[in-house]
């Protein structure tokens, strides 16, 4: 058990405050698997506007291949973000849609897509009680890299905490994803904070260990089912299983 020495404790959202489950998305065959996805709910949108134009398969296909654009994109770039809008209107442009119908559709694919996404996310009790005891006395704020800033900010009032943190960025806000330092360096600026003032803690170690060590935050890694560190990925300050046993590590006593 460590004393602590931060004046703050900055977050990861996905797979470290909320956990989202799979397998409460629909099933659907591709490629001659079956895969979990919030595809099957676009096609009743998708029937309705496009009509006997609309091909399952043609859709499924195109959205796999912007997504890989994207991917890769994202990569080049040094860490941009790229939202889901983009992605849904990019898709639709690839299957030859009308821009004026293409617009008004890609923003309904969003909502549907992102309102399963959010339906099926939730966080933990234990965690959510080990950041109140974090937050009676260290400042906090949280660093996510999602692709939709409406529904990242709904998940976060969703945990019914939001009020305790003193900052939260969602990628799709600034345009950049971790482990590019400008997002971390955002968070700095939002809290008027110094990069040794603050503990970022994540279960990534490309964006959350590196990310943070790069700008000289300190690091808390959340190791699960026994990964070990890829090579060049600096030693974390703390190792944890669950954002639960923070309050521990950090030594706060009630």
């Amino acid at each position: 058990m460590a004393e602590h020495r931060y004046k703050a404790v900055v977050i990861d959202l996905f797979d470290t405050l909320v956990n989202w489950n799979l397998e409460a998305l629909p099933v659907m065959q591709w490629r001659g698997r079956e895969i979990r996805s919030t595809t099957p709910l676009l096609f009743s949108a998708l029937e309705t506007a496009l009509g006997g134009r609309f091909d399952r398969d043609a859709f499924a296909e195109a959205h796999a291949a912007v997504y890989a654009e994207i991917f890769t994109e994202r990569a080049k770039a040094g860490a941009i973000e790229i939202t889901c809008l983009e992605r849904f209107s990019r898709t639709l442009k690839l299957l030859g849609v009308d821009e004026d119908l293409a617009a008004p559709l890609a923003e309904s694919l969003r909502r549907i897509h992102m309102g399963r996404v959010r339906a099926v996310t939730w966080a933990p009790a234990p965690r959510i009680d080990a950041m109140k005891k974090i937050a009676r006395r260290l400042r906090v704020g949280l660093i996510s890299n999602f692709d939709d800033s409406e529904t990242g900010h709904l998940i976060m009032h969703d945990t019914g905490i939001r009020e305790i943190f003193d900052a939260v960025i969602i990628s799709a806000d600034i345009g950049y994803r971790k482990p590019n330092p400008l997002i971390f360096k955002k968070i700095l600026e939002l809290m008027g904070l110094e990069p040794a003032d603050i503990l970022f803690v994540g279960d990534t170690p490309l964006d959350d260990v590196l990310g943070s060590k790069g700008v000289g935050m300190h690091s808390a890694w959340i190791r699960t089912r026994e990964r070990e560190l890829p090579e060049g990925i600096p030693a974390p300050d703390i190792v944890i299983s669950d954002l639960a046993q923070l309050p521990d590590a950090l030594g706060l006593q009630e």
